[in-house]
């Protein structure tokens, strides 16, 4: 038998998508993107093809065109139902065309229709989208491309029309049968300090004195199998700045789109605090279902996200303040509580969850997280210890906006903060709880980071309450703004803002400057933020500041496409029509009009593999206890070092051997290492958080000295006192 030439499925069906090409566009701290998928049909008869493919759930997606033989045929945006009535009909009439629709399930998951694709024809489709960059607890700035859309659990109710119900092939990342490229621009007036990847790069090629620039390539011969992630280190990241963009008046004559936005970035000056005498109720929910069992990243095989979730929960776990109340949770299909009711934060209580938090494992079944969160939200409040939950999964879910609602209905009790956990998990769930629940988001995809992000989140939840935000202009006379995000209510030392408006009135000559003020109230004390900026509104050609207000406006109204109330969903299409950016009740629709004759030949379909984190199985860690004696870190009665160790046992940094031994030698009694072994397989933090007690201790044991790289004799030999005793509490 002669097997077909080119990319095949597993079915030896040739793959009409031949490859990706992605060109990025970084400025400051927005990101540009355009990605085109090129298409060729090597059968002979006409093809419909479907690809299904994730986006970051911040990504205002704003363009969407088809090249077919040499001819450009840009899409229009309409309401979702409008625009499947004519792609239907195209199709059924045997013309050419094109679809592209957010997933009615989840925002960060998009469906490519191509329609009636002739035989030996090619075409090359590109969408475009911008997208603010989140910034890291290290201060990089993190973009994601990402590549792999796990299977995700349906639940009873999820919409039955999704676009991850298609039964799409599913394949290992190696065996991708698509090319991959991408090429990027960085560039930002501060300078740039370095730029890291978790793919292989083409050198990097800095432009201008200061490395105001970069250019950056993915090495030759990558293949879209992996999340390709990008961090680039500016020389400052914490600069207040407000941009002001053209509108586009003669193509809007009313809308969003008609006047000058502005686009205003506080990184708030919050001050320092006397820590809060209420300790708070921590419930920490965490994903025990079957897909926990894969791999975080193809990058670290041996990690499952079980194992990954479970370290950063201890390590939480172990940094809790005194006298606050805790509480465990596990879901999957079911779901249990290591306690009936939150308890009180002892060592025994500790204890007791750090030896369930051991046992934990990945079968647990599908993932259901709605119904442990109603129970969690039923339970009456500690009195006096407001409720933080934080939330670990990989997110594979298909009823997202049912959660989201769930979390959005408990805001004004709660903060919630989630963790996203390995490649692939939806950036929808994760940032969409953590934004309407007043928390925060990270995402653990590899051991580098995870200690500096989960601690950064409870940093956050242990901050005093942030109130009465609000943003307020001083514009000259016959000039207002507009805000057009949502409004703020939480505020977060080291975070920062983003701020969308519309400027709507009579612009001032070009020496006219504005000012944006940040006002807001700590523990009964005033405090603002001033930024005075330039009116002179600059002009951009994507319009790419009005683009994201837009999104940042459909993110906080549309609230999914079976759950928008029908009023909101009026301003919801028209913003999304208005500005072109996609939302959950919009879709692009292209027609090929220039087709002389209807496509002929009956019509085969074609699905677009997919790449997917397969699950494996890894063994278990075993840890043991022995040994009695506890060890504090500094002599009895004498105070610990400044800066680092402070009241609480909330670590803030990684702190490295080196850094803890030109600490205060002193203080210990002992030098300790300036390379600690690699006992667990983690990080010298992880490792020694890992034996600390409730109150801040350690066990003098056998694993203590292994961590510290001397033997158990020489540790005690080198204590000054018999009765040494104190406490070294990491902060």
């Amino acid at each position: 038998m002669v097997r077909p030439s080119g990319l095949l499925t597993r079915q030896e069906e040739p793959v009409p998508l031949k490859s990706i090409c992605v060109t990025l566009s970084i400025r400051e701290f927005v990101a540009g993107v355009a990605a085109t998928l090129n298409y060729e049909n090597e059968e002979k008869f006409p093809l419909e093809t479907f690809f299904v493919f994730p986006m970051d759930e911040d990504s205002a997606v704003y363009s969407f065109e088809a090249m077919v033989d040499g001819k450009t045929i840009k899409a229009e945006l309409k309401d979702k139902k409008k625009a499947h009535i004519i792609y239907e009909s195209a199709i059924s009439h045997r013309h050419q065309a094109f679809l592209l629709e957010e997933d009615k399930c989840s925002r960060d998951v998009f469906c490519c229709n191509v329609g009636n694709l002739q035989p030996g024809s090619k075409v090359a489709l590109t969408l475009k989208y911008v997208q603010e960059l989140p910034l890291e607890a290290d201060g990089a700035l993190r973009y994601v491309l990402p590549a792999v859309l796990n299977p995700r659990y349906r639940c009873s109710g999820s919409p039955e029309d999704s676009c991850l119900d298609l039964k799409t092939p599913i394949v290992p990342l190696d065996d991708l049968p698509y090319a991959f490229s991408m090429t990027a621009t960085v560039s930002s007036q501060h300078g740039i300090e370095t730029i890291q990847s978790n793919c292989p790069l083409s050198p990097i090629e800095y432009l201008g004195d200061k490395k105001t620039s970069a250019q950056i390539s993915l090495a030759d011969g990558h293949k879209f199998d992996r999340d390709v992630e990008l961090l680039i280190y500016y020389r400052e990241v914490h600069t207040p700045s407000v941009a002001v963009e053209l509108g586009n008046p003669k193509n809007n004559p009313d809308g969003l789109m008609k006047d000058p936005s502005a686009m205003v970035c506080f990184y708030p000056n919050i001050p320092e605090v006397e820590p809060s005498a209420i300790c708070g109720e921590f419930v920490f929910l965490m994903d025990c279902s079957g897909s926990m069992q894969c791999p975080i990243s193809k990058q670290d095989k041996s990690q499952l996200r079980i194992e990954a979730a479970k370290e950063t929960l201890i390590l939480l776990l172990k940094s809790l303040p005194v006298n606050c109340y805790f509480n465990i949770y596990a879901f999957g299909s079911s779901f249990e509580a290591f306690f009936p009711n939150s308890v009180k934060y002892t060592q025994d209580t500790m204890e007791e969850a750090l030896r369930r938090v051991k046992l934990m494992r990945a079968d647990l079944g599908g993932t259901e997280i709605l119904t442990p969160l109603q129970v969690i939200y039923r339970e009456p409040s500690t009195p006096g210890h407001p409720l933080q939950l934080f939330v670990f999964t990989d997110g594979e879910v298909t009823d997202t906006f049912s959660i989201i609602k769930e979390v959005r209905n408990h805001r004004l009790r709660h903060r919630c903060f989630s963790f996203g956990i390995g490649e692939g998990a939806s950036t929808s769930l994760i940032k969409g709880i953590a934004r309407v629940g007043g928390g925060t988001s990270e995402f653990i995809t590899g051991k580098d980071r995870m200690q500096a992000k989960a601690l950064r989140a409870l940093k956050h939840a242990l901050q005093p309450a942030v109130e009465d935000v609000s943003v307020n202009w001083d514009l000259p006379r016959g000039l207002s703004a507009k805000t057009l995000s949502p409004e703020q209510t939480v505020l977060y030392k080291g975070q920062r803002l983003i701020v969308y408006a519309q400027l709507t009135g009579t612009m001032p000559p070009e020496e006219g400057t504005g000012e944006v003020c940040l006002n807001y109230t700590l523990q009964g004390k005033s405090c603002e933020n001033k930024v005075t900026f330039s009116l002179q509104p600059k002009l951009d050609d994507n319009f790419t500041i009005h683009r994201l207000a837009a999104k940042a406006f459909l993110q906080s109204m549309d609230i999914g496409f079976g759950e928008t109330p029908a009023k909101t969903k009026k301003d919801v299409l028209k913003v999304s029509i208005d500005c072109g950016v996609i939302s959950s009740h919009t879709a692009f629709i292209a027609i090929n009009k220039d087709v002389n004759k209807p496509v002929q030949g009956p019509l085969a379909c074609r699905d677009i593999p997919r790449p997917v984190l397969l699950c494996a199985a890894a063994p278990m860690p075993q840890c043991k206890r022995v040994g009695s004696a506890r060890i504090f870190g500094c002599r009895h009665g004498s105070q610990p070092p400044p800066n680092i160790f402070q009241a609480m046992k909330l670590p803030v940094q990684d702190i490295t051997p080196q850094e803890l031994k030109d600490l205060d030698a002193g203080s210990w009694g002992f030098d300790l290492p300036t390379r600690a072994p690699p006992v667990f397989g983690e990080t010298y933090l992880v490792q020694l958080i890992s034996l600390q007690n409730a109150d801040g201790s350690w066990d003098l044991d056998e694993d203590l000295a292994r961590i510290l790289g001397i033997s158990l004799k020489d540790l005690w030999s080198a204590l000054p006192v018999k009765n040494f005793k104190a406490t070294y509490q990491i902060f």
